[in-house]
């Protein structure tokens, strides 16, 4: 018999609604540890994650019509949903724009440039680095990504550098400044449903991840050996151009998509004069080969919209707020409060695939918890905040490594291990949740606190 949800209602709770994204992981991840170890150097290629997707759907879809939910309806409407579609056009915009400028020769410019400035020991800080003053002045991961990463493979492949590793700093940079710029729809997400100021979550959150950037750029500098580097021919300089116009552009605030359209716009352009042979014809051509590159990924962010959607109707993410929900109320003081907040805006994060729609699930019952427990506004968001950017910034199946992963023709596995600065973010995190001497902070627990530096 159905168990039909009364018309909007919410759904009725249930951790049989998260089976899907299991048998999702199951999938991928086990055919491509079973590949691996039967030697393929291409494991995690053999199922390719657009199909892995599949039987999870169909799980999903079935327990939607148990509930008496509309199946297709709520596929659709998740496949569709707008942040989902702005997804993909960054992800065709980006693949595109990496292929014109590389078939133009500026990534060999930018190569030559590089390697002249920075020795070898330096370009993994210097693009962490690069890659968090970007993300931190535009507040997009996902800009930063699409803008940094062309410019980082070039660079890896001539210094002899580990290119997921070249990218997990990238991504790391990226996601630094998400978490921290104001303008960020994290930040934005969780200083709102936390009721703090915006200048109040940059401070507490600032303490936090300043340690942990600190520790990746030393990482970073002492770990990532560079092999003698081999300078590519000489390019023109001017080659360089489009991609100072997207940073330029994207430092200035303009909409993602705007900018990626006009870098486009400008390396065709630029191509076009200084290329030797490249037309109109040329330029349409390397932007469909772009679209291309970009298939798989496209195809997987659709679905895993799809599947967030009918996992969220069959109840899946009112269970695990009804968990988290549970264990704290049943452990009393600041850091079970934390300690939860926490893991809402991670298991959120996990199972949503995006940061800013965790944080807008688990806005309402992490100020609650917050009351309960004695933590104050500011620090709820905070901590809202960084785990749901800690998991999203080594989230295989998350947009930010998937095309970081495109883009580079690698393996999103590869990369979620070498992202450090989220690794060493979530133990400084935990750190500042554990530390004994905060507990005499209790104190400033309540609403009373929402507006106090």
């Amino acid at each position: 018999m159905n168990s039909t949800n009364p018309p909007g209602s919410s759904p009725r709770p249930s951790a049989i609604a998260l089976t899907p994204l299991l048998l999702f992981l199951l999938l991928f991840f086990g055919a491509g540890l079973y590949f691996t170890a039967q030697g393929e150097a291409m494991g995690f290629y053999q199922l390719r994650a657009p199909v892995a997707i599949l039987p999870a759907l169909a799980l999903g879809a079935w327990l939607a019509w148990r509930r008496g939910i509309k199946p297709v309806e709520t596929l659709l409407q998740g496949m569709g949903h707008s942040n989902v579609m702005l997804m993909v056009l960054v992800f065709l915009l980006a693949g595109a724009f990496a292929t014109v400028t590389k078939a133009i020769g500026a990534v060999d410019a930018v190569v030559a440039l590089g390697l002249g400035a920075l020795p070898p020991a330096l370009i993994l800080p210097g693009l962490f680095l690069v890659a968090s003053f970007v993300s931190l002045s535009i507040g997009t991961s996902m800009g930063t990504i699409a803008a940094v990463v062309p410019i980082s493979i070039g660079l890896a492949d001539a210094a002899g550098l580990d290119t997921a590793l070249v990218l997990g700093a990238v991504v790391g940079g990226a996601m630094f400044g998400d978490n921290l710029s104001i303008i960020s729809d994290t930040t934005i997400a969780a200083t709102r449903s936390q009721g703090c100021r915006m200048n109040e979550k940059f401070r507490e959150n600032f303490k936090i991840a300043l340690p942990a950037a600190l520790a990746t750029v030393v990482l970073l500098a002492v770990l990532g050996d560079a092999a003698p580097v081999v300078a590519p021919e000489a390019a023109s300089a001017w080659l360089v151009l489009p991609y100072l116009v997207v940073l330029v552009l994207a430092l200035l605030g303009l909409d993602v998509v705007l900018v990626l359209g006009l870098g486009l716009l400008v390396a065709g352009a630029f191509g076009y004069v200084l290329a030797d042979g490249y037309d109109v014809i040329s330029f349409a051509s390397d932007i469909y080969a772009g679209f291309e590159s970009m298939v798989e990924i496209t195809l997987l962010s659709i679905l895993i919209g799809g599947l967030a959607a009918l996992i969220k109707a069959n109840g899946g993410l009112d269970w695990l707020a009804a968990t988290i929900a549970k264990f704290a109320r049943g452990h009393g003081g600041r850091r079970a409060g934390e300690i939860s907040i926490a893991a809402l805006a991670a298991g959120g994060d996990a199972l949503t695939a995006n940061n800013t729609v965790a944080i807008l699930v688990g806005g309402d019952l992490a100020r609650d918890i917050a009351r309960r427990h004695g933590v104050t506004p500011r620090r709820a968001a905070s901590v809202l905040d960084i785990f749901s950017c800690v998991v999203q910034g080594v989230l295989p199946y998350g947009a930010q490594i998937l095309l970081a992963g495109s883009l580079a023709g690698l393996s999103p596995l590869l990369i979620a291990g070498k992202v450090w600065y989220c690794w060493l973010l979530a133990l400084v995190a935990i750190g500042f949740m554990l530390w004994p001497t905060r507990a005499s902070r209790v104190a400033e627990a309540g609403p009373s606190v929402a507006g106090r530096p």
